[in-house]
């Protein structure tokens, strides 16, 4: 297995190095924000209330969120499969 070591200088690039470290906790925030549009597109589970039905207007909006989030990854380079 390979190794990576990320080296920050100063108590200034302490943001940063935080922000390295929470790039895995980011990508899998998106993942349930995805599973969560997923839902209401493929099974009609409503946003706003998880024991209702969506709305046919709410699984479009949710489709299209789904796309958007994958067009802004897909621009930095990223992809929630991977």
């Amino acid at each position: 297995m390979g190794k990576i070591i990320i080296e920050f200088d100063s108590v200034e690039e302490s943001h940063d190095a935080r922000v390295a470290l929470d790039g895995y906790k980011w990508k899998m925030a998106m993942w349930d924000l995805d599973q969560v549009l997923r839902s209401t597109v493929k099974h009609g589970v409503s946003i706003t209330d998880r024991s209702k039905e969506a709305s046919g207007n709410e699984m479009n909006v949710a489709d299209k969120i789904r796309e958007e989030i994958r067009d802004i990854l897909h621009g930095y380079g990223l992809n929630l499969e991977d």
